[in-house]
């Protein structure tokens, strides 16, 4: 279990005196309002600091998310955090009666196909990238995923010249709703698998989960990368 930080005085975490039941609703109610209010993924450290030590926060965090089945939004693991996000199928009628989510970046397929490049293969250089997609890619593409914060400047490559990789962010883990790198699709196994090549990732052809279905294999079900508009947050 995490190790707890220090915690503002007059905060009882142990809650000693509540029966078990009473004390692990209210570790469930501190959890949730602390991940609800917050603007970001929320950290283990972060959640520990409000319940007590013996408390187990994978346990608490998964009562958390079957209370929430059926509603309109739901707790996801994200960028090595949770965060509360209202469900995809609920985002038209949000933007429709607020407006929100209608400023979210939007990119264009090559740019895509750029950023998914640098996800599977980082750290990797504009050179590499372009020797990858046969042609240059340009100093704006990269300039454009810079400004939406989805990659940032890697090590510099032991090549002659020594020129910058890129890396994704946390930002993008976040947008694009990944807890860690891990969860991007296998792409040995896409390959595997025939979902997935070079001369179709250049087509624009991406992994989809329905591809998998229709030719009756559930192996790869999760195995898609969605570079369309994220699912609206709680404090979006």
């Amino acid at each position: 279990m995490a190790r707890r930080k220090p915690t503002q005085e007059g905060l009882d975490l142990e809650l000693a005196e509540l029966p078990p039941e009473l004390r692990w609703r209210e570790w469930m109610g501190r959890v949730e309002a602390v991940i609800f209010a917050s603007p970001e993924p929320v950290g283990r450290e972060r959640l520990a600091c409000v319940v007590g030590r013996e408390c187990n926060l994978d346990l608490l965090l998964d009562d958390i998310r079957a209370e929430l089945v059926g509603r309109p939004y739901e707790l996801v693991a994200v960028a090595g955090g949770w965060q509360h996000r209202t469900k995809k199928g609920f985002a038209d009628a949000i933007r429709t009666a607020t407006g929100l989510g209608t400023q979210t970046p939007s990119l264009s397929k090559s740019d895509s196909l750029v950023l998914m490049c640098i996800g599977f293969y980082q750290p990797i250089t504009r050179g590499e990238l372009g020797q990858f997609f046969g042609k240059e890619i340009s100093r704006d593409v990269i300039g454009i995923l810079r400004r939406f914060g989805f990659i940032a400047a890697g090590p510099r490559s032991p090549t002659p010249g020594a020129p910058y990789t890129y890396v994704t962010t946390k930002a993008f883990l976040t947008h694009f709703g990944l807890n860690t790198l891990r969860d991007l699709p296998d792409m040995e196994a896409l390959e595997d698998a025939g979902l997935l090549s070079r001369d179709r990732l250049l087509a624009g052809d991406f992994p989809l989960a329905r591809d998998t279905a229709e030719e009756g294999s559930d192996e790869m079900e999760d195995s898609t990368l969605d570079l369309g508009a994220p699912v609206l947050t709680e404090n979006d």
